[in-house]
């Protein structure tokens, strides 16, 4: 399988686009919505968006939904240019990274000394509402990654400056439920107070770019509480809430993959919670030939982002589980075989009985960029 070919094609259609296009969450960015009073309220918000996200046809165009920059696709694409640039050291995949990061420094959001970065559309999920650019955890995170992994290959220290002011955003601007002492989670945004496994780890996972002794012990915190709220079986739920209670494939890989490098970092000493996680995981989340499953219980949908994430922590996880580099492998085999159109996208969902076409910038390209070149970094690196 030739992981370059498949990366070169899928960064040159991106690229061509100008790393615009839809999002499954981008339904409110419709301007008929928006002309409509419902926009104010609740429920309407997130109907509408649900029904534009779950329709098999791409009701976008008729909408009048239009393409768009998202913050977390720019990392993505980021850090897929900055593992190309470890695996060949070729300068083109340098100067891409960097222009993709100084889009992404355009992209920021900064107040008072802080920085992070938000959504390009209006989100509203089941516990609260975040307009367009409120500052959010996720892309803060991914974009934080991709500055750090910048600064470790070009040495550049602007990129160092940038994770301090990010670190800033999670000490001083998310909400924090404190049960105790020894544990915390981190809130999604500004604005509300869920409590979301994945989400706070990231936090905690990018507060070790630049960590001082009391970010050190935030992080812990943290860790501390997710490791604590793990199920005998060993899986997580996305979240503490019982609207909260599904166990799905690209989340538990989120959760393992912040606990693997804050283990790493901090020596917590959780060896057998993720030792337990990632049996669970690799039981139940994919099937025989790699596909990889949307929920524990359930093959259907079969959906891009829950195998490009699996591929990506599947490599890194490599380091600890010899299952996981090989499994890695099969899945975006399968991937490449089932999901890629013949113009070099990716789909984004395998129903049971459709094919969703869409190619979804963040949720499908840009996440499927990073995994076919992390892959490839990986398999260059084994013996």
């Amino acid at each position: 399988m030739n992981l370059e070919s498949y990366y070169d094609s899928l960064y040159t259609f991106c690229e061509a686009e100008d790393f615009a296009g839809w999002d499954p969450f981008d339904g409110l960015n419709s301007r008929y919505f928006q002309a409509t009073p419902l926009k104010y309220l609740a429920p309407a918000r997130l109907a509408f968006l649900q029904i534009v996200k779950r329709s098999a046809r791409n009701l976008r165009p008729a909408l009048k939904i239009e393409k768009g920059v998202n913050p977390k696709g720019i990392a993505l694409f980021a850090l897929g240019e900055l593992s190309r640039f470890r695996t060949t050291g070729d300068d083109r995949h340098r100067e891409n990274a960097r222009k993709l990061l100084d889009r992404l420094l355009d992209l920021s959001i900064i107040r008072s000394g802080s920085r992070a970065w938000g959504y390009n559309f209006d989100w509203q999920s089941r516990a609260f509402y975040a307009p367009r650019g409120t500052p959010t955890i996720v892309p803060t995170a991914f974009a934080a990654r991709a500055f750090a992994e910048a600064h470790n290959a070009f040495g550049d220290e602007s990129y160092r400056e940038i994770l301090g002011e990010v670190c800033l955003f999670i000490e001083t601007d998310l909400n924090r439920t404190e049960p105790n002492l020894e544990e915390l989670c981190f809130s999604y945004t500004p604005l509300d107070r869920s409590v979301i496994f994945n989400a706070s780890l990231l936090a905690a996972e990018t507060l070790t770019f630049d960590a001082t002794d009391a970010r050190r012990r935030l992080a812990e915190r943290a860790a501390m509480f997710v490791i604590n709220r793990q199920r005998e079986d060993g899986a997580w739920a996305y979240g503490s809430k019982l609207r909260h209670a599904w166990v799905d494939n690209f989340h538990t890989a989120f959760i393992l993959l912040s606990l693997h490098r804050l283990n790493d970092s901090f020596g917590l000493e959780c060896d057998s919670v993720i030792r337990r996680g990632l049996d669970y995981w690799l039981a139940n989340f994919f099937l025989d030939d790699g596909a990889p499953k949307y929920y524990d219980k359930e093959t259907y949908p079969i959906d891009i982002h829950s195998a490009s994430a699996a591929i990506v922590a599947l490599c890194e996880l490599h380091r600890i589980d010899e299952r996981c580099l090989p499994l890695a492998r099969k899945a975006a085999a399968w991937l490449v075989s089932n999901m890629r159109d013949e113009s070099g996208y990716f789909y984004y969902q395998i129903r049971t009985e459709t094919v969703v076409k869409t190619p979804f910038i963040r949720w499908s390209n840009a996440w499927t960029a990073y995994a076919l070149a992390r892959l490839a970094e990986s398999v260059a690196g084994e013996p």
